[in-house]
């Protein structure tokens, strides 16, 4: 059994430990109200936009020769990675990176042998986690969730689009964690480009007057639609950073509080067991000196 000094160490380390654990997950829960805010509001816009893209395309043959919509003959990937800049957050970045490998190794095969499949690294962790491993890595900055608003998103997003209208990349593929809600992330695989289009007739049509024409609103809107699309995949992965980390530091507070609780019990044990040796040396000197 350790000794009392021993388990007093311990008790006052997971004590320390327990203090910052609960001081992060306060200022996770603080941070989470705020990101999850951002993607509440984001996500009825981008969904509407998506709509009337799909209205559009039902509307006009357009969007077939639309750049963003062109189907290459997949020969240069890129996979877009996008974690945290920090850690703690329980499996929330290892998730992404687990995700973006796998993408390459069973979809990709044979163009990530050939060094034609590359990861576009959006947080410090995702770029950890791949460098070493022989794999073509762009970092990206990182620095673009120090402050993530729509402006400072879309000159990325642009050079992206870019891209792959010049043939640099045939196939782009966002892999991020999307926010449910505070203790639940979904992992998400999402094709950035070329543009999905639904070229089908869907069974509602709104009756749409367009100014100045389709064609015109069409190639302002996809460019829009995949910018908006780009922006919301960080927020999500924002918000569901912060509610990672608060849940994982939430754990880490309880568990902290178990293990003090037994140290406690330990430490008492061994009190008890101390105070009870030295009776017994105390009694058996008395004996000895009445002998």
């Amino acid at each position: 059994m350790a000794s009392l000094k021993e388990i007093r160490t311990r008790i006052t380390s997971v004590n320390s430990t327990k203090q910052i654990t609960s001081a992060m997950k306060m200022v996770s829960a603080a941070k989470l109200r705020k990101a999850q805010d951002a993607i509440v509001r984001m996500r009825p816009y981008a969904i509407k936009l998506h709509e009337i893209l799909g209205n559009l395309s039902n509307a006009t043959d357009s969007a077939l020769d639309n750049p963003y919509a062109v189907q290459r003959e997949a020969k240069n990937i890129l996979i877009v990675a996008i974690t945290s800049n920090k850690g703690l957050c329980g499996a929330f970045n290892a998730n992404v990176i687990k995700k973006a490998q796998s993408i390459a190794a069973e979809k990709y095969s044979d163009l990530l042998a050939k060094g034609k499949v590359s990861f576009l690294t959006l947080g410090k962790k995702s770029y950890d986690g791949l460098k070493g491993k022989g794999l073509n890595l762009i970092q990206g900055n990182n620095a673009i969730f120090d402050k993530l608003t729509f402006e400072r998103t879309t000159p990325l997003a642009e050079e992206l689009m870019n891209d792959f209208t010049t043939g640099k990349f045939d196939t782009i593929i966002l892999v991020y964690n999307e926010f449910k809600n505070a203790a639940v992330q979904i992992l998400t695989e999402e094709q950035f480009l070329p543009v999905q289009i639904n070229t089908g007739k869907s069974k509602i049509v709104n009756d749409y007057i367009f100014e100045p024409t389709k064609d015109y609103i069409m190639k302002e809107l996809i460019p829009k639609s995949l910018k908006i699309q780009f922006y919301k995949a960080l927020l999500d992965s924002n918000a569901a950073e912060h509610g990672a980390r608060m849940t994982a530091m939430h754990k880490a507070t309880d568990n902290a509080t178990e293990l003090i609780k037994e140290l406690r019990l330990h430490y008492n044990k061994a009190r008890q067991a101390s105070i009870t040796n030295e009776i017994l040396e105390i009694v058996s000197g008395a004996e000895a000196l009445k002998g």
